[in-house]
């Protein structure tokens, strides 16, 4: 039986601990054969072998992005991309132009602002846009998604108005003079709008998440959790029976789907190598940047306002619960410190309540900002902390501002791993950049740029390169239910392997955000080479 790839003359970093370096790595078909020296390798080749010399090349495991919402970012690459808009008038510029080639009563859809980054570090208004589109209605998702930005002709056809009661787990904010709503919508209070925006067609989805399949191959991504719904799942089913899913998938669905899911009997690990259902996923509270996440105690700026826990604890308990006895693993996402704590309490109190052999496995997405005695039960009660560090470089000038001391426990690596934590590390696009490279310098430096900050943001919670590329590696999979069959560069394991243009492990910090991809082998084939 001979190979069909052998990769020959590299540095292989395995992320095996029992092999964790090699030279070669032969593969059959789809699966890794032999994994060693070059003299053991080499001689398994057949007539038929594809041959590929490394020339010292850095070969990891294909990364996962163990938290996306892949569909969403595939259709904003259509829409208004307010990312990196400094001021609001470069957002209103960029809305205009859309504005100005769209049919009457189109809505105006986009993302990306981010108030923290302009002068006044307010809210914008409705007024903003109507000044640029009186007419057509406009919803623009600030950068966390947890705050929407409308004009008032999104208000009135949603129907919001001075008399619409406040919903729970949201937050229709007022003007305190006039008591109208002001144009900005938290939370919850997003629905209504959500509701009535057009959907995408099924093709136009299907064509950008093609599309952003090819983009996330280029960067070594070959699996991924999507934190999405129903129609999601269509498209990579229907993408897989024609063989062009190109990624491992691993589902988290919304709790609207819960009660399907159970009467059909679903539990996690659903599914194929290629695409299953993983996890409910939970929302329990909102994000720093807009001072929704639920904290112990108020924002810096504002001491009377905690945040949103977007439902009661008593709605999360339950929800835990049901999902737990019918075999279906959680993610809940939590970024204030309050959230962190009163999840971590629920899955504490639910693994009383069951039997070992029974457990599930529990994730808490984001886990952002803890504190110092909660962050020892990740690794005391088996919660795998799904993290995204990339957002420290948005998040470090914003959570000293509204947070500010308590910041020492905001995305504590080092700690977390230090307690016996798995730590499984993604982007969380579209909110940030998918380039795993940017997560991983960020994780170990604890900086935006190599300049800033000096000796990087409470740089006690640095973590190694190598322990970085696990988090991105064994740590996706592992988080997925799938570290028995993917993660590593290991004999009998899915064959998911990149090749890099520098070694992150040897050269220095600052040059990693330079690195690239030049070959992803995703099941045993090359799908990306760069030219």
């Amino acid at each position: 039986m001979q190979p069909s790839l052998i990769l020959l003359n590299g540095k292989i970093y395995t992320m095996d601990e029992k092999n964790p370096k090699a030279e070669a790595v032969a593969i059959y078909h789809n699966i890794i054969r032999s994994v060693g020296k070059d003299s053991q390798i080499e001689k398994l080749a057949g007539p038929n072998t594809k041959v590929v010399n490394l020339k010292g090349k850095t070969v990891i495991p294909g990364i996962t992005d163990a938290h996306v919402h892949f569909t969403s970012y595939a259709i904003t690459t259509k829409r208004v991309n307010l990312d990196g808009a400094v001021t609001i008038n470069e957002a209103l510029d960029r809305i205009k132009n859309r504005v100005m080639n769209a049919r009457k009563g189109e809505w105006i859809l986009g993302r990306g602002w981010d108030k923290n980054l302009w002068e006044s570090g307010g809210f914008p208004r409705k007024e903003d846009l109507d000044k640029i589109s009186p007419e057509n209605p406009v919803a623009l998702n600030c950068k966390d998604g947890h705050v929407m930005w409308v004009n008032s002709a999104a208000l009135r056809t949603a129907g919001i108005n001075k008399d619409t009661p406040q919903p729970e787990g949201g937050e229709i904010e007022i003007d305190a003079k006039s008591g109208e709503p002001t144009g900005i919508l938290k939370e919850l209070a997003q629905t209504r709008i959500r509701e009535i925006i057009p959907e995408p067609t099924l093709e136009e989805l299907t064509e950008a998440t093609i599309e952003a399949i090819q983009q996330f191959q280029s960067v070594g991504i070959t699996a991924i959790t999507d934190s999405e719904g129903t129609i999601p799942l269509k498209i990579f089913q229907n993408l897989l029976a024609k063989n062009m899913l190109g990624l491992r998938v691993s589902m988290m669905f919304p709790i609207e789907n819960l009660d399907a899911v159970i009467k059909y009997g679903i539990q996690s690990g659903f599914g194929n190598k290629m695409l299953k259902i993983m996890a409910l996923k939970i929302v329990a509270d909102g994000a720093i940047g807009s001072q929704t996440a639920a904290m112990l105690e108020g924002y810096e700026n504002n001491p009377t306002n905690k945040g949103i826990l977007r439902l009661s604890e008593k709605e999360l308990d339950e929800l835990v619960f049901k999902s737990t006895t019918n075999g279906i693993g959680v993610a809940v996402h939590c970024i204030g410190d309050r959230a962190n704590r009163v999840v971590l309490d629920i899955i504490e109190s639910n693994m009383n309540k069951v039997k070992s052999e029974d457990r599930v496995r529990y994730r808490i997405e984001h886990a952002q900002h803890l504190t110092g005695e909660d962050v020892v039960r990740f690794g005391k009660l088996g919660v795998i902390a799904s993290m995204q560090p990339i957002h420290i470089a948005l998040d470090m000038d914003i959570a000293n501002q509204y947070i500010g001391e308590r910041s020492r426990w905001a995305y504590p690596f080092r700690t977390l791993l230090d307690t016996g934590a798995i730590l499984a590390f993604g982007s969380d696009a579209p909110v940030e950049r998918f380039n795993p490279f940017l997560g991983i310098y960020t994780a170990v430096t604890r900086k935006r740029s190599p300049d800033y900050p000096k000796g990087g943001w409470y740089p006690q919670e640095k973590i190694t390169v190598e322990e970085a590329v696990r988090a991105y590696t064994f740590g996706g999979a592992y988080a997925a239910g799938e570290e028995d069959v993917r993660g590593t560069i290991t004999p009998a394991k899915l064959a998911d392997i990149i090749v890099l243009s520098k070694n992150i492990f040897e050269i220095p910090l600052k040059q990693i955000i330079e690195t690239e991809v030049e070959m992803t082998i995703f099941n045993g084939e090359v799908v990306y080479e760069k030219t």
